[in-house]
């Protein structure tokens, strides 16, 4: 599976990401008072490509590796990112009141971090590409510096550095304590670009990374990707698994990982009992059921969902009577798969049947 979403960055051309030269050429000026000169920054529209969250055999993927680096691309797993962006400066004089382009200079930058299920500190690293540059182009001088927030601090290790030559820096992220149950607000890192050169005026442009978030919700701290939807898998649980299939042999796509919709999670106790209420509340096993120990009312999609309850039509949900023990093996399960994934309220996900 992959989602795909197309974002993109463009700074001001006066007022962000500008350098504007202390004065224009002796030529121009002898001609009228000098201009202003400007270098307009922009950025390559970037597209956000989540990885696979599960494997066609059923297994549920647990991204733990590096994203791939893709050129204009933000990709991302549950702990990884790498972004990967071309920036452009146009340098530009007004001579006699004509805007004329005299010097460029085109370069990439490339992110790469990987969060931790245990942890909420981390590093980041990032190389800036060698400026192919022309004219007035030659000569800039690039600052990087990366913030965080909503409880996480960034700290930038960078120098300033010629777009001429090839560069490395890093970011240290530190989250301050968390008690158990607490869950951060989603965030992203702020790159801010700072041009300079000498008889120039500083400009600036600036763009963001991938949204993360940071928790303690079970006593353990770590930070995840909020974009990449996981899975849970249901497999080898019998009548969970089977009422699953048939719904979605009918048409059910609602967690499918095979071109489905998303569910998505809930932390909403009063919400999840309703939906349980909406479909199975009052309902009795029968007889067949009994005899074989399948007494307890089970619904598609799970209570603790969005879409839970009667949310969806009828024809995209499901109860399916199941034996108290399949009953547990399923809460232990999802449990289980939601703890190391930082699965939070509205994260969407997949359930693997």
């Amino acid at each position: 599976m992959r989602i795909q979403i197309v974002r993109g960055l463009t700074v001001s051309t006066l007022a962000a990401g500008l350098l504007v030269p202390a004065a224009a050429s002796s030529q121009a000026a002898v001609s009228q008072p000098a201009a202003p000169a400007l270098i307009q920054a922009d950025i390559v529209p970037v597209a956000v490509k989540t990885a696979s969250s599960a494997t066609t055999a059923g297994v549920v993927a647990t991204p733990q590796s590096n994203a791939t680096c893709t050129i204009n691309m933000i990709s991302i797993n549950r702990f990884s990112e790498c972004e990967w962006v071309t920036l452009r400066l146009e340098v530009i004089r007004v001579i006699n009141g004509v805007p004329r382009l005299v010097g460029t200079a085109t370069f990439t930058a490339r992110h790469t971090m990987t969060l931790h299920s245990k942890s909420a500190n981390w590093d980041e690293k990032f190389q800036l590409s060698k400026a192919s540059t022309t004219g007035e182009g030659k000569g800039i001088t690039v600052t990087v510096t990366a913030t965080a927030g909503n409880g996480t601090s960034a700290k930038t290790h960078y120098s300033p550095h010629l777009l001429d030559t090839g560069s490395a820096g890093s970011v240290t992220y530190t989250t301050g304590p968390m008690r158990k149950g607490r869950i951060n607000n989603k965030t992203q890192t702020r790159y801010a670009f700072a041009y300079t050169k000498p008889g120039y005026v500083p400009g600036s442009t600036n763009y963001p990374s991938a949204t993360w978030r940071c928790d303690n919700y079970y006593g353990t701290s770590g930070c995840a990707m909020t974009d990449q939807p996981t899975a849970v898998s249901m497999v080898g649980i019998p009548w969970i698994d089977d009422g699953i299939r048939t719904l979605r042999a009918r048409g059910g796509h609602y967690g499918d990982p095979n071109g489905g919709k998303p569910l998505h999670w809930m932390i909403n106790t009063k919400q999840k009992n309703d939906n349980r209420r909406a479909v199975c509340g009052g309902r009795t096993a029968p007889p067949d059921m009994k005899k074989v120990g399948r007494t307890y009312c089970d619904e598609y999609p799970f209570a603790s969902t969005y879409e839970g309850g009667t949310k969806l039509p009828a024809s995209q949900r499901e109860t399916t009577w199941v034996s108290p023990n399949e009953n547990n093996t399923q809460g232990a399960r999802i449990t289980n798969w939601r703890r190391p994934m930082h699965v939070m309220d509205h994260d969407a996900f997949y359930v693997v049947a």
